[in-house]
C-alpha cells in the first residue's frame, strides 16, 4: 500500500505541463522565454540526472525524458522532449516524455505535425537522418523573428522620488538581485544579451570581451537608481555565484570571482526589514559587521 501511494505521488510529481501560444511559453504555470537560464530549468524541472560536454553541454532530465543542448547555462535556445527511445541515440533521457504539450490550447504530443510557427518561438519534430518516426519534440526561439528592443529601455532616467544612495557596490548588486530578478519590482530586468544588441555607442564583442566584465555593463547598474520605497521589500540576500545578476555582469564566469566582494556592510541599515543575509561575495570583515547589527549571516 506504501509503494502504491509512493508511485503515485512520483507520477503527480513528474507530470509536466507545457502550454504554448504566439504570446508566451508556460510551464506548469510559470511563463518562460527563450534564451532562457539553465537555473530557470532547474526551478521547473529540479536538478537534472547529468550534465556532459561534447561540442556543447547537454544536460538531462532521465525521469522527464527532457534535455537541453547549449554552449553557455543563460543562453540556452531550445527544450527537447524524447518522444521514443527507438533510435539507441547516446545521451539521451532514459525514459520518454510523458508529460503534456500544447499549442494553442491543443494537445500535439501525439499528434502528426512537422512543425508550429508561433511568431518568437517554434515546436517542430526531430527525425533522425531518414527515418519517419520522430525522436523529439522541441520547443525553441524562432530566429525568423527580430524583436525591436525599445530604444530608451535602458536609458538611465532621473526619478521624482527619493533613492538609495549605497556606500557599497558589491551591496547594491545583492540589492538588485532581490529587487530586479527575485522579486521583479525593479525593472526593467536586465538581459546582457539584449543590452548589448541594444547599445549603439561602439559595438560589444562578446566573443572577446565576455570573459571580464564589461566597462558599459557595470556602469549601468553603478548608475542605476533604486526607489527609497523599495528598501523595505528587501527581508534577507542571497548571495551565490549562479546569481542572475552576476550572469549578467560577466558573460563567461566561473562563479569565483572578486570583482563584486562587499567591502563594508553600512548600507544594510538602510534596510529596516532585512534579517538574514547568505555570503558568496564579501570580504571578511562584513560577516563580523552585519552580525554585529543583529543580521543572521552566515557564508554559502
Amino acid at each position: 500500500m506504501f509503494n502504491f501511494f509512493k508511485k503515485k505521488k512520483e507520477e503527480s510529481e513528474n507530470k509536466i505541463l507545457i502550454e504554448c501560444d504566439e504570446n508566451q511559453i508556460k510551464i506548469n504555470g510559470l511563463q518562460v522565454s527563450f534564451p532562457i537560464h539553465l537555473n530557470t530549468l532547474k526551478e521547473v524541472f529540479g536538478e537534472p540526472s547529468k550534465q556532459e560536454h561534447d561540442l556543447l553541454w547537454r544536460v538531462v532530465w532521465d525521469k522527464l525524458g527532457i534535455y537541453a543542448d547549449y554552449g553557455t547555462w543563460d543562453n540556452i535556445l531550445n527544450i527537447n522532449f524524447l518522444l521514443s527511445s527507438n533510435h539507441k541515440l547516446t545521451h539521451f533521457p532514459k525514459k520518454v516524455f510523458s508529460g503534456i504539450l500544447k499549442v494553442n490550447a491543443k494537445e500535439v504530443s501525439g499528434v502528426d505535425f512537422k512543425e508550429f510557427d508561433l511568431k518568437k518561438h517554434k515546436v517542430q519534430k526531430l527525425t533522425y537522418k531518414n527515418q519517419k518516426e520522430p525522436y523529439s519534440i522541441s520547443l525553441g526561439k524562432n530566429f525568423d523573428f527580430k524583436e525591436e528592443i525599445p530604444k530608451e529601455k535602458y536609458l538611465i532616467k532621473d526619478l521624482t522620488e527619493e533613492i538609495i544612495e549605497f556606500n557599497d557596490f558589491g551591496f547594491k548588486l545583492s540589492i538588485i538581485q532581490e529587487l530586479m530578478y527575485t522579486k521583479e519590482l525593479l525593472k526593467p530586468k536586465f538581459d546582457f544579451n539584449e543590452f548589448v544588441k541594444w547599445y549603439d555607442k561602439r559595438k560589444i564583442d562578446i566573443e572577446i570581451e565576455g570573459y571580464k566584465p564589461i566597462d558599459e555593463v557595470t556602469q549601468y547598474f553603478i548608475d542605476l537608481p533604486i526607489p527609497k520605497r523599495l528598501a523595505l521589500e528587501v527581508t534577507e540576500i542571497y548571495q551565490d555565484g549562479g546569481n542572475d545578476i552576476y550572469m549578467q555582469l560577466l558573460k563567461f564566469g566561473e562563479g569565483d570571482e572578486d570583482y563584486w566582494d562587499i567591502e563594508t556592510a553600512s548600507d544594510a541599515h538602510k534596510f529596516p526589514n532585512l534579517k538574514k543575509i547568505i555570503l558568496c561575495y564579501a570580504k571578511e570583515h562584513v560577516f563580523n559587521e552585519l552580525n554585529d547589527m543583529g543580521i543572521e549571516v552566515e557564508w554559502i
